[in-house]
């Protein structure tokens, strides 16, 4: 069975208090629920859909804001593991409310060769349940950064884990260990 991991962090942006009132109490979708679609802009600049990876495990890994000291390691112990991720025939994707411009800065910045996916008018955290909390910066500017939670996706669509990511460092392996456990 093939196993694609598609890792979609969600992180901040500003002006989405609508968005983020609605989130705050979302309810992330729950294990045996069908994968919602998406298509998504890369920091490539170009549209990424889960059914490009039909037929593969995807996991979405939602995260709050680019470069910040968590979401950077998070982001590092993915690239570290690619080479484990390519070896169950996976592929990592990130998605956040940050902007494509954004991700082009974090990728370069951070020599992350996977995709991360720009999601700031919360189409798939919405989709998928993710809380999202607003915070108002010093200057007075409200900024909006979703919770970091990880959706495993089965080959066939349906959600067969989640995480409420406590623990970024293990993150990684805790996916790992259960993409091989789904494939026994």
């Amino acid at each position: 069975m093939a196993a694609a991991i598609v890792a979609i962090g969600v992180a901040a942006g500003a002006g989405m208090k609508a968005h983020a009132a609605a989130a705050a109490d979302a309810t992330p979708l729950a294990p045996g629920t069908a994968a919602p679609n998406f298509s998504l802009p890369s920091q490539e600049e170009k549209p990424v859909s889960l059914k490009d990876y039909k037929g593969k495990f995807v996991v979405l890994y939602f995260y709050p804001k680019d470069m910040t000291s968590g979401c950077t390691m998070e982001a590092h112990n993915f690239q570290r593991d690619l080479p484990k991720y390519d070896a169950l025939n996976a592929v990592v994707l990130g998605v956040s409310l940050d902007t494509v411009e954004s991700h082009k800065t974090f990728c370069s910045k951070d020599s992350l060769t996977f995709k991360l996916l720009a999601d700031p008018d919360h189409k798939v955290i919405d989709a998928y349940g993710v809380p999202v909390s607003t915070r108002t910066t010093p200057d007075g500017k409200s900024m909006s950064f979703a919770k970091r939670d990880t959706f495993l996706i089965s080959p066939d669509g349906k959600v067969i884990k989640t995480w409420e990511v406590k623990d970024i460092a293990s993150h990684s392996d805790e996916i790992l260990a259960a993409i091989t456990a789904a494939k026994k």
